[in-house]
């Protein structure tokens, strides 16, 4: 009997525990399967918000400004003269830039002043150039403080629509260069070699493309052709008749046409040939040597008579949008003169 009330007991027990168990699931279910509370909003200053307000939403980055310069594609050079050119223009632009640069720059300075003798320690120079692989960097624009004139002078490359070449101008819209009366060239992009330059060069040097008609400049007779055709590559020397009897000498001509031959006669303005890339050139142009009756050589610019072109009234308006965005890639200065 001890026995059988043991057993009765220990299973009376086993039944109530699983219906404790039983009971406790159903609770334990719903607190585990409750979904987790909306997040609360919160006002300013960390309170706790409607319960309909909209979730903060971070605000986005301001847009960072494009360089105008980087975008450009060209860069700036500012210099401070306190030496030689080159040496400072190297300096501000690195030894693989900075000769070909002061080459070119010179180009335009020469206009304004004796190059090297009057560029002074401390006048600056503001240079906008295109660097271009395999060829001389391009100015697009220059800037000029020179203590000899007293002036900033400045200068804008614009090509206008009716033009075939780009050519350099002043604020003004006058062009940079002078040209020649009589010249051997109608049209050309930019002298590059002048006689009072400081290269010692006894010619006038024409930029311009192959094939560009090549005219006399006075009425005379063929003296020779295709001499020392190494360093002159195909080449004409014209005797002037009359006159001062001066010679004209064009080097680096595209090939000459065959019907001209020493002895000919010829009058001004008479199409000669044609500018090309021959002999010892290192890019297409016209060198232009003048020389007196005893072999002394004659400067261009004190020979002709020269002039300077303008825009014409319906092409301001194209240049002077250009000439303001170039300056604002060069950067504000206080500017006085042209």
């Amino acid at each position: 009997m001890l026995i059988s009330l043991l057993l009765g007991m220990g299973a009376g027990g086993v039944w109530w525990w699983k219906q404790r168990l039983a009971s406790e699931q159903p609770a334990v279910a719903a607190a585990t399967e409750q979904p987790p509370s909306a997040p609360v909003a919160t006002g300013p200053g960390g309170a706790a918000g409607s319960a309909n307000a909209a979730p903060a939403v971070a605000a986005a980055p301001a847009p960072v400004a494009a360089d105008p310069l980087k975008a450009s594609g060209l860069s700036r050079a500012t210099i401070r003269v306190d030496g030689a050119l080159e040496t400072a223009v190297t300096a501000a632009t690195g030894p693989e830039v900075g000769p070909a640069l002061a080459q070119v720059v010179t180009r335009t300075l020469v206009w304004w002043v004796d190059v090297p003798g009057d560029i002074r320690r401390g006048d600056t120079l503001d240079v906008l150039y295109e660097v271009r692989p395999g060829e001389e960097p391009l100015v697009h624009a220059v800037r000029f403080a020179s203590s000899k004139t007293g002036q900033t002078h400045r200068s804008y490359r614009f090509q206008p629509e009716t033009d075939k070449n780009p050519r350099y101008y002043l604020p003004s819209g006058e062009e940079l260069e002078l040209r020649l009366e009589n010249s051997p060239l109608d049209d050309y992009e930019q002298v590059t070699s002048l006689l009072r330059d400081g290269r010692r060069h006894k010619g006038v040097d024409f930029k311009t493309p192959v094939g560009t008609p090549v005219k006399a400049p006075f009425t005379g007779t063929v003296a020779r052709k295709n001499w020392s055709f190494r360093f002159n590559g195909n080449c004409i020397e014209l005797q002037e008749v009359g006159g001062k009897n001066r010679r004209a000498l064009f080097l680096h001509m595209d090939e000459l046409p065959r019907s001209l031959k020493v002895g000919d006669r010829f009058n001004v303005g008479t199409v000669m040939g044609r500018s090309g890339n021959s002999g010892r050139s290192f890019a297409p142009h016209l060198h232009y040597q003048l020389e007196a009756a005893d072999e002394r050589v004659l400067d261009p610019y004190e020979t002709h008579r020269t002039y300077r072109r303008s825009l014409a009234p319906s092409l301001r308006g194209a240049f002077e949008a250009e000439v303001r965005r170039l300056d604002g890639l060069l950067g504000s200065t206080t500017v006085a003169g042209g």
